[in-house]
């Protein structure tokens, strides 16, 4: 019989008026109100990844923090990559990692480039040994009401990060990836319901919706599995440092049936799960943890 107690998801997690809190991009979590959970006091690790060796890009705040936090907990060891801008999150985090006893190395750099976002694997492999798992979790979404006003500096730099960073790191990993090996992508609801203002946005995560099906099929005969999760609006860093209007920012997750936002926190179990034996007979799937919005 499990001791675990029923918990409203009304009220689990912050449910009240976000302050307007305007941020230059990337953002950083810890100067956030309030602080983004990501599980730092209350995941609880149960050894489902012992001896993993993972790569988290996006890893130093919101939902990449909260799955590199999970994946440590769970018995792996831990790369994340992040922009230089956001070196004091990264720091939290590495001490966060360490303190399950074990290895964080951390990655600075702009996954925009071809060439860092090959490096990396590179990194990751001279320093952990080998790699069995890919979360790629980093974004860039910066809200804008007009297509006209979508500069063709904005409209590269969503997808090189977005989705061209994808396709270089996974090229550079394969070599790597042995059979039992997962990928995680992160689309997104608006890959499914897209907002005017996310123009751009939107589209990449259409893409990564393709990008992530396809390439299960792809790579389903060597025994790699390729999976996605598509969150709702979550509170992270890249909300307030653009993402979002911040005439926006107040109601932010109210539109959901669940009449929140989620945290990042409420994302760890999924990344886990896809990265874990556990769903070794899923993949090409795209998971929907969106507060109540539909992804069908």
């Amino acid at each position: 019989m499990s001791n675990e107690q029923n918990v409203n998801p009304l009220n689990e997690y912050y449910n009240d008026e976000y302050p307007k809190q305007p941020q230059s991009p990337p953002g950083l979590q810890k100067e956030m109100d309030p602080v983004p959970d990501c599980g730092e006091e209350s995941y609880k690790g149960t050894g489902k990844l012992e001896g993993k060796r993972i790569l988290v890009t996006g890893g130093d705040s919101g939902i990449g923090r909260a799955a590199a936090i999970a994946y440590a907990r769970e018995g792996a060891d831990v790369a994340i990559v992040y922009l230089p801008e956001e070196q004091p999150d990264a720091d939290d985090v590495k001490s966060l990692i360490e303190a399950e006893g074990k290895k964080a190395v951390l990655i600075p750099g702009d996954l925009k480039s071809e060439e860092f976002s090959k490096e990396i694997v590179k990194k990751v492999v001279d320093e952990l040994g080998g790699l069995d798992v890919l979360a790629l979790v980093a974004g860039k979404q910066q809200s804008t009401s007009n297509i006209e006003d979508i500069t063709t500096e904005q409209l590269t730099s969503t997808f090189e990060t977005n989705v061209y960073s994808m396709f270089w790191t996974i090229q550079a990993a394969i070599p790597h990836l042995s059979e039992g090996a997962s990928i995680i992508t992160t689309t997104s609801i608006q890959g499914f319901s897209p907002s005017q203002n996310l123009l751009d946005y939107a589209s990449t995560k259409f893409a990564i919706r393709g990008f992530t099906i396809a390439l299960a099929k792809q790579l389903a005969p060597k025994g790699i599995r390729v999976n996605g999760i598509a969150p709702g609006p979550i509170w992270t860093a890249l909300q307030i440092s653009g993402g979002q209007p911040q005439e926006k920012i107040p109601e932010f997750g109210k539109e959901t049936p669940l009449n929140r936002a989620g945290q990042p926190a409420e994302l760890a179990d999924m990344y886990v799960y896809l990265a874990s034996a556990k769903s070794n007979y899923v993949t090409g799937e795209i998971i929907g943890i969106t507060g109540g919005l539909p992804i069908a």
